[in-house]
């Protein structure tokens, strides 16, 4: 993509924005991008492959968020959600980013652990140095479960061990999944290994599993703003970073507004997730134990003012996969893949960091400048006008009457629709 800055596209009807996204991709390679998109791209016999008992497909918006450079790069961010407002002010929030350099983001490792637990425990000891000293015929064992994966440069890596309780051990091998989301690899790994971890620690073998918190999977973000993208009016923009950081500040210091401030990141990050396929319930529980892993329950992202802009920084594990699983049958999935132009499972983890971080902003302005709740209300007007019947042409004024009468009721909306129809043909 060599500009994602693309101007005025929420005005767009659907068909100027699907020859936008076309052009973008070029047109010979993706012919069928109508019947793609209107179905979501999967059908009942794809999803009888996917999940059990299925009796059809529910679907949920598919949108694209503009305005995204990530590490010098324009990207076109691809979201599905169901909640207003998400993509429109992720869009707004990189736009600002952008005026300011775009998104720095790096992941070092790409690492998931596969959990081996041990269980009456002998002598905790002589079971952890007996463990380190065969540690290299365990990580041999390990590398036999997964051969493709080592052939492509990845497998068991290291191993750690972690004490329970006086006769509780657990033992994690780090495996490097490559472009995999990696939770049947590291199963494999635990299975392979826990009857020799057992046999060396003379204990009784537990669950043998891959873990959810993917600590070595970290996902780092930076941004900076400068204060005249918050407002044209550089004095003023200085005050809405002051009044970001306080909100930054409040979430560092009180897990109830901590835990809605992660809220917001998990609405950037996780709609990039369910637009790519990804699972994203596991990067969920994992960002939240990640968040509470000091004791006390922390924002993933927080934001500091200096003398020439608002700065903020996310930090948090997204494990994710590029190969395999719904990807293999979803063509809708590998369609967003190609749309932001993911080369890797890294490169995936860092757009959806990068998505998390703008949602992020995008709120804490909101609730500094606007107040979350006049804008989310105007959509919601709008949502409404469409949901009781209103036309195209009619939505906003439609919307407009909901919202002037500061009632979002059904009822008030189909009353606002009359009204606006009798008040259109009485001027004709």
């Amino acid at each position: 993509m060599k500009n994602s800055r693309i101007i005025g596209f929420h005005k767009l009807d659907l068909s100027e924005r699907r020859a936008i996204i076309r052009e973008a991709l070029g047109s010979a390679e993706i012919e069928d991008l109508d019947s793609l998109l209107d179905s979501g791209g999967l059908d009942s016999k794809r999803a009888l492959s996917i999940v059990e008992n299925v009796i059809g497909i529910y679907s949920l918006p598919f949108g694209v968020a503009m305005n995204f450079t990530i590490n010098g790069k324009d990207r076109l961010v691809p979201m599905v959600v169901e909640e207003p407002s998400v993509i429109a002010a992720s869009s707004n929030a990189a736009k600002m980013v952008r005026q300011g350099g775009g998104f720095h983001a790096q992941m070092e490792e790409s690492l998931i652990v596969a959990q081996v637990e041990l269980r009456s425990v002998r002598d905790i000891a002589a079971a952890r140095q007996a463990i380190a000293d065969d540690t290299e015929e365990v990580l041999r064992v390990a590398r036999e479960a997964v051969p493709g994966l080592v052939r492509r440069g990845g497998g068991p890596k290291r191993l750690t061990i972690r004490e329970l309780a006086p006769d509780h051990l657990v033992v994690h091998i780090a495996v490097d999944a490559c472009d995999a989301m990696g939770a049947n690899l590291a199963n494999m790994v635990a299975e392979a290994t826990g009857p020799l971890l057992a046999r060396l620690a003379q204990a009784e073998v537990g669950l043998r599993i891959l873990s959810n918190l993917s600590d070595e999977r970290l996902v780092r973000v930076k941004a900076k703003i400068p204060f005249e993208a918050l407002h044209k009016d550089a004095e003023l923009g200085a005050s809405a970073a002051r009044a970001i950081e306080a909100a930054s500040i409040f979430a560092e210091r009180d897990p109830y507004r901590a835990t809605t401030h992660n809220k917001g990141i998990m609405n950037g990050v996780d709609s990039v997730l369910l637009a790519t396929g990804n699972d994203y319930r596991a990067v969920e529980a994992g960002a939240h134990a990640f968040a509470a892993k000091s004791g006390r329950y922390l924002p993933l992202a927080t934001w500091r003012t200096r003398e020439d802009g608002l700065f903020g920084s996310l930090e948090m594990p997204i494990s994710v996969g590029v190969v395999g699983g719904t990807l293999r049958v979803h063509h809708a999935a590998r369609f967003s893949l190609r749309l932001a132009e993911i080369e890797s499972a890294r490169d995936l983890a860092m757009l959806a960091g990068a998505a998390g971080l703008a949602s992020n902003l995008a709120a804490l302005r909101a609730l500094s400048m606007e107040g979350i709740l006049r804008g989310h209300m105007a959509l919601h007007a709008r949502s409404l006008a469409s949901f009781v019947g209103a036309e195209p042409d009619e939505v906003e004024a439609v919307a407009a009457r909901i919202t002037f009468g500061n009632d979002f009721s059904e009822l008030a909306a189909r009353a606002a629709l009359v009204a606006e129809r009798e008040a259109r043909q009485r001027s004709t």
